[in-house]
């Protein structure tokens, strides 16, 4: 007998006249003595080896499970497949390519089989329809019709698709740096340029006395384009990242990445004007993420588009108790676009391995994780500890989870080992938007930005000061009342491009990134002209047209589904 079906008919018998509850594991009661260690293969992950810290501690007392993580460098996937084993859990970056051919081959797990889903992943066959239909559709349209097998639950479900997730291209600087300068009127990028030279000149080095720059990026997340100068594009004009090039949801047109003064080379002309003022951190094109918050994080960074490279790395208690703040202030031109919400849930997947011996164990470990504790847990920290509701149903940090979340380095304490990012769930989970509403609460979400506990007062005299110069309260209301784009939340899903597109694809961008990254670090204007024509040039040459082509056809596909959804949430 199988080491699967042995466990199976275990569980059977443990089961028999009882209940499988989300949140209890009666995996662990057949099983107590024994430790079962599941790999994780996350496409997603920055971490490889065995979960540590409080998560750890938390997946040990709940299921008697350790998780191994296996990061996706380079070669790691074609050789899982090779094996036929990509792992106990799988976590894709993306619906299609690699996913698509593991649906091909056969390697997932069908969460139907001798109702897994409905014995082991309740919270998630009731509560996530839509997400499950979804996959459901993938299936079909990978296998031509054949089959609507579920091989996995999208990452960011939304609870309802009438509203749109939190900003996160937040353009946050140094507030205390801008209100020196006596709150400077920016209404474009010219002008942002120019803030950025002076908020220098105030602040020329940084906590340890090292130089300062404006921004500060890299390029460990760079795809079709340089990822940090196409999303200066989507926070500037809304435009959002589709194939080589950037997509219109208003309107539906399609801006290819080399197009003459569009919005890609617009924004490297930008970053390219920043380098020539040394605004520009000369290692961004070599550095990794990791360096590059440790940056931010001792104030080496004035700016950031983003709020996870922004304020939330930089408003540590040290910083803002001495009246220093990184938060939003963008330019009056500037139209962000913000995503609508999905219940169907965004592009990254969770799956679990065909070859997995506890299929039901995996279930078990993912239903948890989609349960409000459990996304409360994988996103804040244990609860009682780092968080917990008020008699009214508010959601709150404790003093522990306050700290944790300000600083991930703090220490959790005599009841787990290391610190709270040694403890964050590495294999990069993702179930529920962090936006979407949370019902364990009281009509809040999981988003503690936008917690009653967090808005009521400002905590510093610099974030008063940013309240009472903005008229706002919170992120939220600062965006709401300027000019943005939503992008409405669809099914929209990338075709898979065959093998001849793909060889083209991988020339043609990476002419680009490597063009784009040499034109930004060009001392001059001439230099910079000649960077980038050499760089249309190669690109043209490698197949640049078919690549546009190609976008162009998934654009208007993408269009055709959003202006679907637009037309029932406007009725």
């Amino acid at each position: 007998m199988k080491r699967r079906n042995l466990w199976k008919k275990l569980m059977s018998m443990a089961l028999a006249g009882s209940m499988v509850i989300g949140l209890t594991s009666t995996l662990t009661a057949c099983g107590k003595d024994e430790v079962i260690t599941l790999d994780v293969y996350s496409q997603l992950a920055n971490y490889s080896g065995l979960q540590t810290g409080w998560s750890a501690d938390i997946l040990m007392d709940k299921f008697n499970v350790k998780l191994n993580i296996v990061s996706d460098g380079d070669g790691v996937y074609e050789t899982r497949m090779e094996d036929g084993n990509l792992g106990d859990i799988i976590i894709w970056g993306n619906d299609v390519n690699k996913y698509a051919t593991a649906v091909k081959n056969g390697l997932l797990f069908d969460w139907n089989e001798d109702d897994t889903l409905k014995e082991y992943g309740p919270y998630i066959k009731k509560h996530m329809p839509d997400a499950i239909t979804r996959n459901q559709n993938l299936t079909k349209e990978l296998t031509d019709g054949k089959e609507d097998t579920l091989y996995g639950i999208a990452d960011a479900v939304a609870t309802s698709s009438e509203d749109h997730q939190m900003f996160f291209y937040n353009w946050d600087l140094r507030w205390d740096l801008y209100k020196q300068l006596g709150y400077p009127k920016v209404n474009d990028l010219d002008d942002y340029l120019q803030l950025l030279v002076d908020m220098q000149k105030l602040c020329p080095t940084d906590d340890a006395g090292n130089k300062t720059y404006a921004v500060s990026l890299w390029p460990d997340w760079d795809d079709a384009m340089v990822m940090y100068v196409k999303a200066t594009a989507t926070a500037y004009y809304g435009y959002d990242e589709l194939g080589v090039g950037l997509y219109d949801s208003d309107t539906g047109t399609y801006h290819d990445a080399l197009e003459e003064n569009g919005p890609y080379l617009q924004m490297l002309k930008f970053f390219n004007n920043l380098n020539q003022k040394d605004l520009l951190d000369p290692n961004s094109m070599t550095q990794t993420y990791d360096k590059m918050i440790e940056k931010v994080q001792n104030g080496g960074v004035l700016a950031s588009i983003f709020n996870y490279s922004g304020s939330l790395a930089y408003n540590k208690k040290e910083h803002t108790e001495a009246g220093k703040l990184m938060y939003c202030m963008k330019p009056e031109d500037a139209s962000p676009i913000v995503y609508g919400m999905n219940t169907q849930g965004g592009s990254y997947i969770t799956s679990i391995g065909a070859s997995t011996e506890y299929p039901d164990l995996c279930m078990e470990i993912l239903n948890y994780f989609c349960t409000p504790e459990g996304r409360m847990t994988y996103g804040y920290g244990p609860k009682g500890e780092c968080w917990d509701y008020d008699e009214e149903g508010n959601t709150y940090f404790t003093e522990l989870g306050k700290k944790c979340h300000e600083n991930k380095k703090t220490k959790m304490g005599s009841k787990h080992e290391g610190t709270y990012s040694d403890g964050e769930l590495q294999a990069a989970f993702a179930t529920w938007s962090i936006d979407a509403e949370n019902p364990d609460s009281n009509g809040e979400t999981y988003n503690s930005d936008n917690w009653k506990s967090n808005v009521s007062e400002a905590e510093t005299e610099i974030e008063q000061d940013w309240r009472d110069k903005t008229g706002c309260v919170s992120i939220n209301d600062y965006f709401e009342k300027g000019d943005y784009v939503v992008a409405p939340g669809t099914s929209f899903t990338m075709a898979t491009k065959d093998d001849e597109l793909k060889t083209t694809w991988s020339q043609v961008t990476n002419e680009i990134k490597n063009g784009s990254w040499k034109a930004m670090y060009a001392k001059t204007d001439a230099e910079y002209e000649k960077i980038v024509n050499s760089m249309i040039k190669k690109a043209k040459s490698y197949g640049y047209d078919t690549c546009v082509k190609w976008s162009k056809e998934q654009a208007a596909e993408r269009h055709k589904l959003e202006q679907q959804v637009t037309a029932k949430t406007s009725k």
